[in-house]
């Protein structure tokens, strides 16, 4: 059983609303873990190497303000819709819905001030924490009041996410967590001599603006084949691949199973992905460019972590084939995510 501890981690600026932000720590024998009531976000995630000793694996800010701040989604949970919708527009029930668009000219994990950027209300569990917030009909343009629950638990070395939405309109939703890792431990420069695999025989070309074309194409022969483990360092130099930032296909079935599997020698630390979820988004930190500073006063380079996001298919509502096969949201959406930590 995991020790549940609850501090207090400062207080929201006034032009962002105010309100106390806490940290909730999970501590097991092999996993230590930090998760603010700002975005949900891990804040921290320390976990053993092959000596024993504990290292601080997902990149953060030692402070606040560092969250308050523009940052890359570090350690939130996303939403009401995680990766990109084409235009930001969609149309549901013969009606056009037009959303804010903050990346270029789509719209971006829910918009200027989607999930990560709010308060949730927590409550503590024997051995996690459950997050809530109601999100209001209309909020950053999506229609329907939606009720939202993440709800993290840790039992000895594996961390699970469950996400739960009820909502009073139909309307799409995607949620997931965006934490950036790097298993030699966070502040390290690169994650070249990472081994990744994922389970996935299929993923989704996109255009220059990182929406999906519409294609399912084959791993098959190209460098998107990941279904044995690769070293990133290597595979992206034979590939001429300047990183990943794609969604992968998993298998259907809404049983949970295992979808990825990061390793890293030097240290000994594995990390396992197992999933409700139809998509998994690997992304290789492409847009880091060592500008931020970090916790430790550590800089964060391009490539210097993944991201391993479950989720639905990216503009899945605006791909009919996409959204007949893999289902939209029902009234109520429950998705899990666990993430075995070794």
């Amino acid at each position: 059983m995991a020790e549940v501890k609850r501090e207090n981690f400062g207080h929201m600026p006034m032009e962002d609303g105010g309100g106390e932000v806490e940290k909730f720590v999970l501590q097991s024998d092999s996993v230590r873990v930090e998760i603010l009531s700002l975005g949900c976000i891990i804040a921290a995630l320390e976990t053993r190497d092959r000596a024993k000793q504990f290292a601080d694996i997902v990149l953060g800010f030692d402070t606040l303000e560092g969250y308050t701040r523009k940052h890359p989604f570090f350690g939130a949970v996303v939403g009401r819709v995680a990766n990109r919708i084409a235009k930001g527009k969609f149309t549901m029930d013969g009606k056009e819905y037009q959303l804010f668009l903050n990346n270029g000219p789509n719209s971006l994990h829910g918009g200027a001030r989607g999930f990560d950027k709010v308060l949730w209300s927590p409550q503590i569990l024997p051995n996690g924490v459950c997050f809530y917030r109601l999100s209001p009909d209309g909020e950053e343009g999506y229609p329907g009041e939606l009720k939202v629950w993440v709800t993290y638990t840790l039992n000895g070395s594996e961390l699970a996410i469950n996400y739960r939405a009820q909502t009073s309109k139909k309307t799409p939703i995607s949620l997931t967590n965006h934490a950036y890792f790097n298993l030699a431990g966070q502040g390290s420069p690169d994650i070249y001599d990472h081994e990744i695999s994922i389970e996935a025989d299929s993923y989704l070309p996109v255009d220059d603006t990182k929406i999906p074309t519409g294609e399912v194409a084959a791993v098959q022969g190209t460098g998107f084949d990941l279904r044995q483990p690769v070293q990133l360092g290597k595979h992206l130099k034979q590939f001429h691949l300047d990183g990943f930032d794609h969604n992968f296909c998993l298998p259907l079935g809404r049983a949970r199973r295992l979808v990825a599997r990061a390793h890293h020698p030097p240290s000994g630390r594995t990390m396992e992905v197992h999933t409700t979820q139809p998509g998994l988004q690997f992304y290789t930190g492409n847009n880091l460019d060592g500008s931020l500073k970090g916790k430790g006063a550590a800089t964060y380079p391009k490539h210097s972590a993944f991201c391993l996001e479950t989720q639905n298919w990216p503009d899945a509502v605006n791909k009919e084939p996409e959204r007949d096969r893999r289902g939209d949201t029902d009234l109520d959406l429950r998705g899990e995510t666990d993430r075995d930590l070794r």
